[in-house]
């Protein structure tokens, strides 16, 4: 993203006039008994996915080859510099493995004269085009991996996406990574430019996509409240994000000339150098009073400089809006069932990860079916042990239940003080937190709504936790994430 004048990012096009019409119904996690502590809402996405998942762990792999790629050329990506042309180099190289129509476009007029990359998948009018661009290069600070790796690798996932699905598309689907952003826009500048007015009328709608991975992030989409904007929105208040106008980002990013260009335009962004308010940090977490992004135009700019949770917001929103644009919308079919391996911990301990003797079949505690369960505590000494696996979670459900059986057996004595506690955690989300208090005969079922977490892979944990003495058993038995 540029400094205080304009700033970059990546692009989707969108019908002018276009309405979306989707039923969204944001759920909070919930149980079937009382425990102790959810920590924080888990919205349900289910509704409003209509395309397929993008990983963000493939997106993460293009970040780091962006970090590599800045690393042996000079520490940057600055447009015109050997960091930039490796990185162009290495989108391209993707690009037309996977089929696209990719092109350089030479920038005379840039401060750093270099080339724009241009790809178009085959299929779909040529005069109905929906367009999806980002801006490639970095400042010469540091390796730009928020600003902007993230647009630009949430663009090619996307892309190589929708070659390897190959739908049956509605419009011609154009992606554009910019040069010379950093500089004032030059390089989307040069290409709205050069088209004839003929040329510009057949881009419907142009999303710009900056800094999209930000640590401290809010969640701000371009135009908001405008038409073209309907499709990134629907999708991010599925989740129950509550996004706002992009203030901070108004005319300092590569949407500008497309818009000065009577084009329509919107995007994502998750905050630069300006300051997270406390209402904001109430909604969205975080820290009040500091910058969405602390490493803004400066070295410390790497891969650990982005938000995975952030990153994979945006990432799926894109290819929401691709499809209803460009695709024509739908659900995807639900491969459903259950997720969890070993949910009964009767297979050994694969694929679980375990504290040594937390997966048992002592009689001391039984299980509730089979011969194992997971015990955690009854140690009566200072011990932390933990169960966990990761899961990944499908997309296109209706229903997203994660249920487990909890027996909490407790040699405390105290009514008031939670001396012992089990954590249950999804990703970077506590669920509930039980303890000694919760204590009761034989087992009780726990069920969460975890829509929330559809389309991504995370990791399922639970964590028990002993102060010094007096004994509390946390077993958990027949732990299930049923989607249908």
């Amino acid at each position: 993203m540029r400094g205080r004048t304009l700033s970059a990012g990546i692009a989707l096009a969108v019908f002018a006039g276009m309405t979306v019409t989707l039923a969204t119904q944001p759920a909070t996690a919930s149980q079937s008994t009382a425990t102790t502590a959810v920590t924080r809402p888990i919205a349900a996405t289910a509704a409003a996915l209509a395309a397929p998942d993008i990983s963000v762990t493939n997106v993460q792999a293009h970040l780091t080859q962006f970090n590599a790629i800045a690393t042996s050329n000079g520490g940057n990506r600055r447009a015109g510099s050997a960091g930039y042309t490796a990185s162009l180099n290495y989108v391209k190289t993707r690009l037309q493995a996977a089929g696209y129509t990719v092109t350089e476009q030479y920038c005379s007029s840039c401060t750093y004269p270099s080339n724009n990359l241009i790809a178009e998948w085959p299929g779909g009018p040529a005069d109905q085009v929906v367009m999806f661009g980002a801006h490639l290069d970095g400042v010469s600070a540091g390796p730009g991996i928020n600003d902007n790796a993230t647009g630009s690798s949430t663009l090619l996932e996307n892309a190589l996406v929708l070659a390897a699905q190959n739908p049956t598309v509605t419009k011609r689907v154009r992606f554009a990574w910019w040069t010379d952003e950093e500089q004032g826009l030059n390089g989307s500048r040069f290409y709205v430019n050069s088209l004839t007015s003929t040329q510009r009328g057949y881009i419907k709608g142009y999303y710009n996509f900056d800094m999209v991975g930000s640590t401290n992030a809010g969640y701000f989409i371009n135009r908001v409240s405008s038409t073209t904007a309907a499709p990134l929105k629907a999708y991010w208040d599925s989740l129950g994000l509550q996004p706002e106008e992009n203030v901070e980002g108004q005319g300092r990013s590569d949407d500008y000339y497309f818009q000065q260009a009577g084009i329509p335009t919107s995007g994502y962004a998750a905050g630069a150098s300006a300051r997270k308010t406390s209402s904001q940090a109430a909604k969205w977490g975080g820290t009040a009073n500091s910058a969405y992004d602390p490493c803004y135009h400066r070295s410390c700019d790497t891969t650990a400089n982005v938000s995975a949770t952030v990153l994979n917001r945006a990432a799926d929103g894109v290819a929401y809006a691709l499809w209803q644009l460009a695709v024509g919308g739908g659900t995807p079919s639900c491969t459903g069932g259950q997720v969890v391996g070993n949910g009964g911990f009767e297979s050994g301990s694969t694929p679980w990860t375990a504290t040594s003797g937390v997966i048992t079949s002592s009689s001391s505690q039984p299980a509730r079916t089979g011969s194992y369960k997971a015990w955690l505590g009854g140690n009566g000494t200072t011990r932390t042990e933990s169960v966990y696996q990761s899961v990944t979670v499908p997309a296109g459900c209706a229903t997203y239940t994660l249920s487990f059986w909890l027996h909490i057996d407790t040699a405390e004595t105290t009514s008031s003080t939670a001396y012992d506690r089990l954590t249950v955690q999804l990703g970077s989300t506590t669920l509930a937190t039980y303890s000694n208090l919760n204590a009761a005969s034989g087992y009780v079922q726990r069920s969460f709504n975890v829509a929330g977490f559809a389309g991504q892979t995370v990791t399922l944990r639970f964590t028990g936790t002993e102060d010094s003495s007096l004994q509390t058993s946390f077993v958990v038995d027949d732990v299930t994430l049923q989607a249908s």
